[in-house]
């Protein structure tokens, strides 16, 4: 069976999308109603909830929920890794000293600035910018005990791209089905207005004003010079009011060799999104000058979907496909003999996950 094909409607089309933007303004409620019923319509057409389980079958769940920033790095090849930020786990053990975070550290040949991470995380929570010894003691100590930190060297490109990979178990054949473009939470000044009035007027910035799980080192009451921007954020997501647009003009038979090169050398990976920051445009068109930060299994969502331009259905339509194909290809490893998920792990992953969550430090 051949997988099913993935449309990728644009946000250039002629005629005005339909309901733009809308998904981007939605409850996360609202949104979750159809994509639920797509998966219990999917669950009983493949033979399970768990099946996208069996996508990524090295990978705890298969990346859908519960599994490590590490699990992906510890899989790579030679190729995979010189294509990644170099990076160490450390366990935030009671007894971590000042001197063990700085012997982690020359180990890997890594020096400040740096990011910090959870090995377990989701949408930048805990993700912060580090720039000296203290600032990581202080994340250390703020950090639950008993978990993993992720240290990486800090990619100072502006530009961010989640490029949706997958692969053909049966046929081999791996190809892009998206890609993101992650603009960071900014704002443009008029010389007037301070930063946080600036921000309270863009209903995308609300999001970062309203959440505790994420500190600023911007002055609000900083008035910044009419044009000049300020950016407001380490982290890109949409819950800190990121922008995502649909960057699928970026995707060529060139970037297409080089990510699928690097998912190879990554054992059984079949479906995921590639995080990186990269320098141009051009550049990442011909598959060169970029850097992985992260990767995400099955669990990863159609992100260029939230682009402002694309209407309610074609954003919805991009979610579904994505699901369809995910589902597609965890039965076709399970046929080739990858091992189950129970619901009931599921359950525990996710609990523990969002357990977490509520207990790293604060973004920025």
């Amino acid at each position: 069976m051949s997988l099913h094909p993935l449309s990728r409607p644009t946000a250039s089309a002629a005629r005005p999308a339909v309901f733009a933007g809308a998904l981007e303004r939605m409850p996360k409620w609202a949104i979750c109603i159809p994509i639920v019923v797509q998966w219990l319509w999917l669950s009983l057409r493949f033979g399970g909830a768990a099946v996208p389980c069996a996508a990524n079958p090295r990978i705890t769940a298969g990346g859908m929920v519960g599994e490590g920033k590490l699990e992906y790095f510890e899989h790579m090849g030679p190729l995979a890794r010189a294509a990644t930020a170099p990076w160490v786990g450390v366990r935030n053990t009671a007894g971590l000293t000042e001197a063990d975070l700085l012997a982690a550290l020359a180990d890997a040949k890594l020096r400040f600035p740096l990011i910090a991470k959870p090995d377990l995380g989701l949408s930048g929570h805990g993700v912060r910018k580090v720039d000296n010894i203290d600032q990581l003691r202080a994340y250390a100590a703020a950090f639950p005990l008993d978990e993993t930190i992720v240290l990486q060297r800090y990619l100072a490109h502006d530009r961010e791209a989640g490029i949706f990979y997958a692969r053909d178990p049966k046929t081999d054949k791996g190809r892009l089905i998206g890609l993101a473009l992650r603009e960071y939470p900014r704002v443009i000044g008029d010389g007037r207005s301070s930063i946080g009035e600036l921000m309270r007027n863009d209903h995308r910035l609300g999001r970062l004003l309203a959440t505790n799980k994420h500190s600023s080192s911007v002055d609000h009451q900083g008035i910044p010079a009419a044009g000049e921007a300020v950016r407001l954020a380490t982290i890109g997501s949409t819950r800190v009011g990121g922008l995502y647009l649909n960057g699928e003009s970026l995707i060529t038979p060139a970037l297409t060799a080089a990510i699928d090169a690097i998912a190879r050398d990554m054992g059984e990976f079949h479906f995921g999104r590639f995080d990186v920051r990269f320098g141009t445009e051009e550049a990442l068109r011909r598959g060169m000058d970029f850097c992985i930060m992260e990767v995400n299994g099955a669990g990863s969502e159609a992100i260029e979907a939230w682009d402002p331009a694309t209407g309610l259905f074609a954003g919805l339509a991009q979610v579904f496909a994505k699901q369809r194909l995910l589902f597609e290809i965890g039965a076709a490893n399970l046929r080739r003999g990858a091992a189950r998920t129970s619901l009931l792990t599921l359950m525990r992953l996710n609990w523990r996950q969002n357990r977490l969550l509520d207990a790293y430090p604060p973004s920025n």
